[in-house]
């Protein structure tokens, strides 16, 4: 794998909707517009990617999520994943030789993603907008034209 491409989870979930769903796989999980914005234009530019949750730490699509939670990388108490069990799923999942790293978030998840990814190239394509709502709008005519973003460099 040469190149990952790291989402975020996000606020809203599926059962804000469905109280009633129960586990499912972490591409169903999350249903804000960022989020699906976010998870559609890593699938139309990469092979490979994962959601960063705060509780869950790196999900694949098909990992699963047992269900409700609300836990940001805002807050800190015990519901947080730390930095060293993201390390140790960066290595069990083996994602700790991808070279390059591509983060569709802003900028509270670079200095996470640096940390446990000390190897990769991190960048941040949409650093350059300035709100959310500028970042959707990239991110849907990125889709819609078939042209992926240019990107900031972390490191």
């Amino acid at each position: 794998m040469n190149t990952l491409c790291i989402i975020p989870c996000g606020n809203k979930k599926i059962w804000d909707k469905q109280e009633d769903a129960g586990p499912v796989a972490a591409s169903e999980a999350y249903i804000g517009t960022l989020h699906r914005l976010c998870a559609m234009y890593a699938e139309r530019f990469f092979d490979h990617w994962v959601i960063l949750s705060a509780k869950h730490g790196f999900l694949f699509p098909d990992d699963v999520v047992d269900g409700p939670y609300d836990v940001s990388f805002s807050h800190t108490h015990s519901g947080v994943i730390t930095l060293d069990q993201l390390t140790e799923q960066v290595h069990e999942k083996k994602l700790d030789s991808v070279p390059y790293v591509v983060l569709l978030t802003g900028k509270k998840y670079g200095p996470i993603v640096e940390a446990c990814f000390p190897q990769a190239t991190v960048e941040c394509p949409l650093l350059s907008y300035s709100g959310i709502g500028y970042m959707q709008q990239a991110l849907k005519r990125a889709i819609e034209q078939k042209q992926p973003l240019h990107s900031a460099k972390r490191n």
